[in-house]
This record gives structure tokens, sequence and C-alpha cells, in this order.
């Protein structure tokens, strides 16, 4: 008798994502470990994100977090938060975010992968949080089994907030080809350090990784930190089409993608019927679909709101609009109708399935 090969089911975001476990990493940092109620495995690329949607007191609340784990472990799916000054989402997360409870979830999305960039040698830098999509690329490449090239440079206010740092060493220990500095600000009081110390820069760099030239380069951290990285390389001469950063908040001296060259007019008017809650709105040329929609009290899920996370994707069936993205919605998914509602300006008469 032939036994029955069973058939693998993967997570959609048609279903929650549930919170079995959580585990304290550093002040304010916390790593939340989700599994499908189903039981379906999980498939993405190492280094993309989800985008949660958190029942905080006043509505619900959207926000993108890149995913920590790696699909070469497809049981579970882990998100690391840090908590900042003024944090409504992530500070719920941390104090509310338990075993059992369900989370809508929309994902996995994101360009920010080694898979898309091969390479023989690669360079992460990250600072704070921004380690989260580095520690699930070289996991990944850590679990092939086969021996990668690595420079991993992390930077940090102190070493006890080095997000990760206890994993990053076991890997390095284990492969010579995974090879660590970590850089912090000071040292915590009492305990020495002997690693680099003081702000990212060429010199840094330098020293860090001498071959940097050539490396692909993935950066993520907070904006004036990928400001610093991105000066150096091109101070160096490196060439930026081998560099790449991952970031959730308005981009820097860049227009993004698609259909340049239409110009708005304030004073033309355009109309937005709404499909699903039968409502049409009038608005400006110059309005977005997102902000047409918040005016009009209908609610479509949003996340950054400047066309890099993807979470506001809705599918346009009639009509034209102008929509300048930052690479949250593939050429496919353009082709099969959907644009960005928050930043998309409806040209006419628009119809779209919100």
């Amino acid at each position: 008798m032939t036994a029955m090969t069973p058939t693998l089911a993967f997570w959609t975001d048609d279903e929650p994502l549930e919170c079995v476990s959580f585990l304290p990493e550093a002040p304010n940092t916390v790593t939340f470990t989700f599994q499908a109620p189903s039981g379906a495995l999980f498939r993405y690329k190492p280094g993309q994100f989800v985008t949660l949607e958190l029942p905080v007191p006043g509505g619900p609340l959207h926000r993108t977090y890149t995913i920590s784990s790696s699909p070469s472990r497809p049981t579970s799916l882990t998100i690391t938060v840090k908590a900042q000054d003024g944090s409504l989402g992530t500070r719920w997360m941390l104090d509310h975010l338990r075993p059992g409870v369900r989370l809508k979830a929309i994902g996995p999305g994101g360009q920010f992968s080694f898979m898309n960039h091969p390479a023989e040698k690669y360079l992460f830098i990250s600072a704070g949080s921004g380690i989260t999509p580095m520690i699930s690329m070289t996991t990944y490449m850590y679990d092939a089994g086969r021996e990668p090239d690595i420079v991993f440079i992390n930077c940090a206010r102190l070493p006890s907030e080095i997000i990760f740092r206890q994993r990053m060493e076991m890997m390095a220990s284990r492969l010579p080809g995974i090879e660590l500095a970590w850089v912090v600000d000071r040292a915590d009081p009492y305990r020495p350090w002997t690693g680099f110390r003081g702000p990212f820069n060429q010199l840094l760099l330098g020293l860090a990784a001498p071959d940097y030239l050539d490396r692909e380069v993935f950066c993520c951290g907070p904006e004036p930190f990928m400001t610093a990285v991105r000066e150096a390389l091109q101070g160096l001469g490196f060439d930026m089409d081998r560099y790449h950063q991952e970031s959730f908040s308005a981009p820097v001296g860049e227009t993004g993608e698609y259909d340049e060259g239409v110009t708005l007019d304030d004073e033309a008017k355009a109309e937005i019927e709404f499909l699903l809650s039968g409502r049409t709105v009038e608005c400006a040329e110059t309005e977005t679909l997102l902000g047409a929609a918040r005016g009009a009290g209908l609610s479509i899920p949003s996340g950054c709101t400047f066309g890099v996370c993807g979470t506001c994707k809705v599918k346009k069936t009639q009509g034209q609009v102008h929509m300048v993205h930052n690479g949250g919605i593939t050429d496919e998914e353009i082709e099969e109708g959907y644009v960005l509602a928050c930043c998309s300006n409806p040209i006419g008469k628009v119809s779209i399935e919100a």
C-alpha cells in the first residue's frame, strides 16, 4: 500500500495570527511568536514584513513590522518590536499582547531581501530594531548549511541594548563566514567593552569591512542612521546600485515610481465610488483615495502612508489614478488593477473595491 503524501498548507492573510509566546530581548524590546490557528506553514522571503491590525483604544491601528524569523523555520513567525517614546501600537503590544490573542495581519510584503539581489558577499548594516531583517536573512543562510560571506555590523546605544547578540554570536561561532562588528555609543557601567565605540563613519566601515566595495550592502535603522551610512558609502565611491535599505518612514529625496509626468489640478474635481460601502464621494484631484475615504468616515487599512508597506492596497475596477509609490506594490499587482490608496490621486470618475 502506497502512503499518501500530505498536502502542505501555507498561511495567507485571510487567517489571523495567534500569539503563542513572547520573549524579552532588551529594554522595551520583545519578540512575539505567532502561529496559524489552522496549523498552516509560513512562506515568505527573509527580510519581508507584515502589517498588524492592533485593537488599541479608539479603533484599530495598523503598524508594519519586519519578520525577524526565517522561512527556513516555517512552523512559526516572529516579530521583534522596540517601543520608542510616544509609541502607541508597539506599547500596546508590550503591555497587552499575550499567548492566545489573535490579530489580523496583512502580508507578507516588501522587496528588501538578499534573494532579490544575489551576490557572493554581503554587508548587513543596522541600528536598533533595524537588526530584524538582518537576523532573518542571516538565519536563512545559516540554516542552508553552506558557508556564507557576511559582515554583520550593528549599532546600539549600549551593549545591553544589542538585540539578538547571543543568537548572532552563536551562529558566528559555528560558521566562519559570519563576521560580527558590534558598535556602541558607550559601555554599560561596570561592564568592560572591547568592541567598537562611536558613531558610524567611513573609518569604522573600513575597519569592520575592508572589502566593502566588493559587497552587496543592506541597511536598516532610523532615518538619520541610514543617511549617515549612505553618505559614508557615497563618499568612498561605492556603487550605490548595490545599496539597499528598508524604511517605513517617508523616503528621502525619492519621488517614487509610476505615472510620473502627470500634473494634478487643485481645481479639478474627481468622483470616487467605494463599491463595498456603496458610497460615492466627490473630491479634488489632489486628494488621495485614502484621504477621501477618511474624510467620508470610511476605513481603508493603512500603515506607512508613503507607498512603502502596501497595507492600503485596493483594487480599482474603473477609471484612472495617478500613483507615485515607493515599492509597496508589484508590477503584477498593478496590471491586475491594484493601487495604493495612500499615494493614488483620482482623475475623473474612479471605482475601487473598498
